[in-house]
């Protein structure tokens, strides 16, 4: 009898109402899903799978690469539609039941719309977000090309700008390098990329903020010969040291002529010409400054064919000279030759801790032995000893700052050379307040 009664309330009015109650709660059910869905596809993603093909594809790169166009549409279209059917269904329950009726139906419609259009939905699309987002690329690029629908949400953002003054970004969103470097971590942490894979990307990612200064060899360690050397005295420095070229200078250190190469002293020597003076055979040399990034400079060096300047300091002095093997090596790590007789940068020492090269970087440091050496003015570990120092470091010497202790182990004239790395234990406080005296804890109202 009810049922009947319910029948006969229900005018055609009430059956139109509740259809559009209806349609939209499942517009905006698909509206949710295609807003989860598609912002969580990277361009990166969407480009790959517009390469491999189909129209649905291509319309979500359009979406994924431009989601200012039609982030702020799709969102009024959600709200419009969840208003608009609360609203109906408050109307519907009214002539149906009168207030109680409204009362109960809200009640109802938050929890249904909760559901059905946000959990629900959303929930999905984070399951099955690829499949989600080529479903509703089209739809939703086709919704968004609706011009009155974009006048209208520009309109009301337009309005926003006026209560809250300002543009927004103009262009974004923006993924820091800590996000990058987080990624990264994670991609490592579930398998997905290895631990060498993963060490690159921290490279080419710190590489960007490394300037020539850090990366170079420095004015001491240079190898170096004077224009008035004869050409087979000269060929016979390059032999000893194993390098294809080498700086000339002119009056001193700070006066770089330019750069002789090993082949064009063989052709001098096979010519006859081994008693001539090394200035002869010159080739100009280019000069950089200390703080260039060395992202442009390997692009510079790629562009004009050299592979190797000479670092210039902010006085004009020679500071030491920078080769392409040096930038490679910031990117993929030391490469060492069968004749190359250097010291190692880093041994461990058996009664712990590590010995490593007084030109130890602070970041390389900091990254081989899991410390945290602060940063400063200076760019490495003999650097950061000589300041906490202040003077003319001897062997013995010993500094400790953030939880390292270091000790000179060899000097060679008024330069570290070799350092040694030990890492401090925290004191727990537990342990120091068992090594106080028993007068202190007595005062304190510790148990005597």
């Amino acid at each position: 009898m009810s049922g009947s009664v319910l029948a006969v309330a229900l005018e055609p009015l009430d059956v139109w109402l509740l259809v559009a109650v209806a349609v939209l709660m499942t517009i905006a059910s698909m509206s949710a899903l295609a807003e989860t869905a598609i912002v969580r596809i990277s361009k990166a993603k969407a480009t790959g799978m517009a390469e491999e093909g189909g129209p649905r594809a291509r319309a979500l790169l359009h979406l994924v690469a431009a989601p200012e166009r039609w982030l702020n549409a799709l969102l009024f279209v959600t709200l419009v539609c969840q208003i608009v059917q609360a609203t109906l269904t408050g109307v519907v329950s009214g002539r149906l039941f009168g207030g109680l009726g409204i009362f109960v139906a809200t009640v109802v419609n938050v929890g249904i719309t909760f559901v059905l259009a946000e959990a629900a939905p959303k929930t999905w699309a984070l399951q099955h977000t690829e499949r989600a987002a080529l479903l509703s690329a089209r739809p939703v690029k086709v919704l968004v090309d609706f011009v009155p629908l974009r006048l209208l949400s520009q309109g009301l953002i337009g309005l926003t700008n006026v209560i809250l003054p300002g543009k927004g970004l103009k262009q974004g969103p923006f993924v820091s390098e800590e996000e990058l470097l987080a990624v990264a971590a994670e991609a490592h942490e579930s398998e997905a990329i290895d631990k060498d894979e993963r060490r690159l990307i921290e490279s080419i990612i710190e590489f960007g903020d490394t300037v020539v200064r850090e990366v170079m060899v420095p004015r001491p360690d240079m190898v170096t010969v004077s224009h008035e050397f004869r050409v087979a005295d000269v060929m016979e420095v390059i032999l000893l040291n194993g390098y294809s070229r080498l700086p000339v200078l002119g009056e001193g250190i700070d006066d770089v002529i330019g750069l002789v190469f090993a082949k064009d002293l063989m052709r001098a020597e096979r010519d006859g010409r081994e008693d001539e003076p090394v200035g002869a055979l010159v080739r100009p040399a280019r000069a950089v400054p200390e703080t260039k990034p060395v992202a442009e400079l390997l692009r510079e060096m790629q562009a004009n064919q050299f592979h190797m300047a000479v670092v210039i300091d902010e006085y004009g002095g020679t500071a030491g000279v920078v080769t392409l093997e040096d930038l490679i090596e910031e990117l993929v790590g030391e490469i060492v030759d069968e004749f190359d007789m250097e010291d190692a940068r880093i041994e461990p020492v058996a009664g712990g801790g590590a010995r490593v090269s007084g030109s130890l970087t602070i970041d390389d440091a900091n990254d081989l032995l899991d410390i945290h050496l602060p940063e400063g003015e200076f760019d490495t570990v003999s650097g950061l000893l000589l300041s906490k120092l202040g003077r003319i470091a001897v062997v013995g010497d010993t500094a400790e700052c953030d939880g390292a202790k270091l000790t000179v182990e060899r000097v060679q004239g008024r330069r570290i050379m070799r350092i040694r790395i030990e890492k401090i234990e925290p004191v727990e406080e537990e342990t120091a307040k068992a090594d106080e005296p028993r007068s202190a804890r007595r005062m304190s109202g510790g148990t005597p």
